[in-house]
């Protein structure tokens, strides 16, 4: 097997792994959503969102993004294959955790009251606040403990302690909302978030290293990097948090609180459905991306193998939302909802773009280049702000659509210029014609659910589709070698 196989193997293997993990996690979530729903009611659902979506913001300024910016460190040691700098980068990692940690709960602890008064407007909340306050520690120390899974590239084990946290979540907090009410809110937070806590710390100690002391001067020099390049990125989530924030915003004040629910809906099944795609295969490529970053033309093959292997992935699925988007979102909502297909059209139009850039944009990360990052994200989310207004602004939420098509479209140009002028990265022509391919097959398939009526169009849409897959298979197993690896599965022993 030569090795560009084998590494475009892996890349499937992880997508495999991951996208299974991801489906079961989804469905976990609409299990105990389905449950919250009929113990807790719409005021419940308000309470125990209101409790997450604030510890959230608490937890995005005070973990300093360390879940994602140790990956590189710990994948670039792991790379070299040396126990003790593998053991010192853990090590100073998992001390780095603790401190931001405990670093949030005690801002958690000492704001509870002003917490409790601007969440709630009132005073009444402060307890749960304290309360809560210690998952902020647990949830940054299981964060640090997965790091170090996926830095090392353990994936079954990092696939197990997800699924097996949301399944027992699941069991354990249920009966806390049956038994308590609304009163089970703050014990159900607490006890996943322990759950999630002892399930990492279980696999991530499955890890062995090297028993060292590393002094507070080492721990400082070893952690600048990631605490600079995690603060970066936790600066640029908020930046994130805050546009689409104002975006929500100015719907409500132009459209009403209806359209933002529509527009919520709408980017949720883009995001969930067709997104996990993204959580799927950025499992295992950042890390892998990560352990060659030092090498220009290693990380130019890596990031061509991971861009094809998305689109040939992705594009079946994007045509599959075009054609039936309209049942999609009457079995996921109703039809109450169905004002949302056109915008979705447009944004899964987009989703093309969104994969090509999404696997350049690697490179900053991994090269840790965290101002080059920071200033791309700040650029990036003025522009899709400004598109968002204009488009609602003008064309509602179809308008929405086509500002998330062009702000990717002119994402990926800039996402590209970046990297082709700092790393001298350049996308293949192999990648190239994979991508027009698939984009001119989702492209008729857009305008064939605009112009022609059904059921014709469902009929059309239907053939674009095997089509679309038909290639997909046929590429994917010119790289994976797809019927040798039926037949070992199939072949008896001898």
């Amino acid at each position: 097997m030569s090795d560009q196989q084998n590494s475009y193997r892996q890349i499937m293997k992880a997508a495999s792994l991951f996208g299974g993990a991801q489906v079961f996690n989804i469905i976990i979530a609409i299990i105990r959503s389905k449950f919250i729903a009929i113990l807790l009611g719409p005021t419940g659902i308000g309470i125990a969102t209101l409790f997450t979506t604030t510890i959230g913001l608490i937890s995005g300024l005070t973990n300093f993004g360390l879940g994602t910016s140790a990956v590189r460190d710990i994948s670039a040691a792991n790379a070299t294959g040396n126990q003790l700098r593998i053991s010192t980068i853990v090590k100073v990692f998992r001390r780095l955790v603790w401190i931001t940690g405990i670093l949030g709960t005690l801002v958690a602890i000492i704001c509870s009251s002003w917490l409790s008064q601007l969440t709630f407007g009132n005073t009444d909340y402060t307890i749960a606040f304290i309360w809560i306050s210690i998952t902020l520690l647990f949830k940054q120390i299981s964060a640090g403990q997965l790091a170090v899974l996926q830095g090392m590239r353990k994936l079954q084990y990092l696939a197990k302690a997800n699924v097996i946290g949301s399944a027992l979540g699941l069991i354990f907090t249920v009966p806390l909302y049956y038994k308590l009410g609304i009163k089970g809110i703050v014990p159900a937070i607490i006890m996943a978030a322990l759950i999630s806590l002892l399930l990492s710390w279980y696999f991530a100690f499955k890890i062995k290293t090297e028993p060292i002391k590393v002094s507070s001067v080492r721990t400082f020099a070893e952690g600048k990097s990631m605490l600079l390049m995690g603060f970066m990125i936790s600066l640029s989530s908020l930046i994130t948090l805050g546009a689409s924030y104002v975006v929500r915003i100015f719907i409500n004040n132009t459209g009403g609180v209806e359209q933002v629910g529509l527009y919520s809906a709408g980017f949720a099944i883009i995001n969930t459905y067709v997104g996990l795609i993204f959580t799927a295969m950025g499992a295992d490529y950042f890390p892998r991306l990560s352990a060659v970053a030092h090498s220009n033309k290693l990380s130019k093959e890596f990031i061509n193998q991971q861009a094809e292997m998305i689109i040939l992935v992705l594009a079946p699925i994007i045509m599959i939302f075009l054609i039936f988007i309209q049942w999609i979102v009457i079995t996921l909502y109703s039809d109450k909802f169905i004002a949302i297909d056109e915008m979705i059209h447009w944004a899964a139009m987009g989703m093309f773009f969104k994969a090509s850039s999404w696997s350049i944009g690697f490179i900053l990360l991994a090269k840790g280049a965290s101002k080059i990052f920071f200033w791309s994200e700040v650029l990036a989310n003025t522009y899709l702000l400004i598109l968002n207004l204009i488009g609602y602004n003008y064309f509602g939420l179809e308008g929405l659509g086509i500002s998330f098509f062009i702000g990717y479209v002119i994402h990926l140009f800039q996402i590209y210029l970046t990297a082709k002028i700092s790393y001298q990265y350049a996308f293949d022509t192999i990648f190239f014609r994979i991508f027009i391919i698939q984009f001119l097959l989702a492209a008729s398939c857009f305008i064939v659910m605009r112009f022609i009526d059904k059921p014709y169009s469902y009929y059309i849409g239907i053939i674009l589709i095997f089509i679309s897959g038909w290639y997909s298979y046929r590429e994917l197993s010119n790289r994976i070698g797809l019927k040798e690896l039926v037949t070992q599965r199939f072949k008896k022993p001898k």
